[in-house]
């Protein structure tokens, strides 16, 4: 009886516990979320600030004018404000999702998307041809204003995904509702007939005849060094490039059911399997030119095929085949899967780039040369890039498996998301060092020497848009797992 009554007593006293951190939890997330809103710009944010605000960078040095829309810029927050919003139903963090939604939809170009930052500057914002301007300046004033959409690094697709999202919980705000439609239909009309994406679209036609629809070939001869030509336009699996594309596409047409976004994205399939390179490596390069080969793109990016974004590759794939049931889409996997088998450098290691037919590792650096030894190239290059790796083959290798014994509707069904099984009091530890890592002002302050890739742009202790996100989203899960 006794062990029974201490049983009920810890329970009652780990439930006011939970009850007290929950209060905490929430006016944590409160305060955070106002300091954040007292230092935006437009509703919009960048990357870092100095703990004294006068040192602003997103992945460049930036001024207090400027927001940022590359990840973990002013979508990735906005989408931290909706899952707040979504756990406590407080309208603070859905009026902070619309101040970021809004600051897009003024930044928003006439190409349909985003450059990596958007300067809010009087003298500066004149410069961009943005949507709002449509209709409003003759051609050759046109001609003269920045307009190139941005689709590497989830730049314009991040933004996207954070107005669908945005839209789907408050449709009221029409300049949103509208950035968000001409968004989607610019992203399709920038595709290439082949189902390809560019690296960067900047919204003018194209002549079809100029893009032919054909297979991936092997070069029969291809400069050695870089031509330092504009690889803006080339077909684009770098940095994920298409992948995020054909992510925004889907996305759209399961929330909104138009053909046309699955369309696209069956489109970008139909592309991967054109993009495969035929033996003896039926994988894929980062990026192709207008006759389907391998092409350069920055210096040390050389024509190659890639043990990094082939995998991408492979896995959009089986997820198009989830989504469509067409066998086609696993087709051009086993042969990808055989070739990562024997092109293995150590067990769970292979190269970034493998030459040409030769299947040799290769390496480059600033100079544009190509090299066949990592301790070869300059030492910043070693260090600076990802030339050897897991990349995930494992995980994919597994996948595909998966995916291919249990049959298609078994795996969907067992994929189908499940009701979440962390409880409040595993939560709790994490929840609490968020709190008491929070700052009088609201403020998560990370601590250590900063220096940007931009010369001159330094600093120590520093407010950073990641790792507000970061603590946001755990304290709401852990909101969430308390209610």
């Amino acid at each position: 009886m006794k062990n029974l009554l201490a049983l009920l007593a810890l329970c009652v006293i780990s439930r006011e516990m939970s009850a007290a951190t929950l209060q905490e939890a929430e006016a944590a997330m409160a305060k955070a979320t106002a300091f954040m809103q007292s230092i935006a710009t437009e509703g919009g944010y960048l990357w870092k600030y100095s703990e004294n605000l006068k040192e602003r960078a997103g992945e460049g040095k930036a001024t207090d004018t400027q927001i940022w829309i590359q990840p973990p810029g002013t979508p990735s927050m906005g989408m931290t404000f909706l899952r707040a919003f979504e756990v406590t139903k407080d309208q603070r963090y859905l009026d902070a999702a619309r101040g970021a939604a809004r600051a897009l939809a003024r930044g928003q170009l006439e190409s349909g998307g985003w450059e990596y930052s958007v300067d809010f500057d009087s003298k500066k914002f004149p410069l961009c041809y943005r949507r709002t301007d449509k209709g409003k300046l003759t051609a050759a004033e046109a001609a003269q204003r920045r307009n190139t959409t941005t689709f590497d690094d989830d730049n314009t697709q991040s933004a996207l995904r954070f107005l669908m999202a945005f839209v789907e919980m408050d449709k009221k705000d029409a300049d949103v509702c509208a950035a968000l439609e001409y968004g989607l239909a610019k992203l399709i009309e920038a595709q290439y007939p082949n189902g390809a994406w560019p690296q960067r679209y900047d919204g003018k036609p194209r002549n079809p005849a100029d893009f032919p629809v054909k297979r991936a070939e092997y070069p029969k001869d291809y400069p050695r060094t870089c031509p330092k030509v504009n690889y803006a336009g080339h077909y684009t699996f770098n940095d994920q490039s298409i992948s995020d594309c054909v992510g925004v596409m889907l996305e759209a047409y399961h929330r909104y059911g138009k053909a046309e976004h699955l369309a696209a994205a069956k489109k970008a399939g139909d592309f991967m399997i054109l993009a495969q390179l035929p033996e003896p490596q039926p994988a894929w390069a980062q990026q192709y030119n207008a006759n389907m080969e391998p092409a350069w793109a920055r210096a040390f990016e050389p024509p190659a095929i890639t043990g990094g974004e082939s995998v991408r590759v492979i896995r959009d794939l089986i997820e198009l085949y989830l989504e469509t049931g067409d066998d086609k889409y696993l087709k051009p996997i086993p042969p990808a899967l055989a070739w990562y088998q024997r092109s293995a450098l150590a067990p769970n290691t292979w190269a970034r780039y493998y030459e040409l037919e030769t299947n040799k590792p290769i390496y480059g650096d600033r100079d544009g040369n190509i090299y066949y030894r990592l301790e070869a190239i300059s030492e910043e290059r070693q260090h600076g890039y990802s030339w050897k790796g897991g990349y995930g083959v494992p995980v994919v290798f597994a996948l595909y498996e998966r995916v291919t014994l249990q049959g298609r509707e078994a795996y969907l069904k067992s994929r189908r998301p499940k009701q979440k099984s962390s409880s409040a009091k595993s939560l709790e530890p994490r929840a609490d060092k968020i709190i008491a890592a929070l700052d009088a002002q609201g403020r998560w302050l990370t601590r250590g020497k900063f220096a940007n890739k931009v010369k001159g742009l330094e600093f120590g202790t520093r407010i950073e848009t990641s790792v507000f996100a970061a603590n946001m989203r755990a304290l709401s899960d852990y909101v969430e797992a308390c209610r």
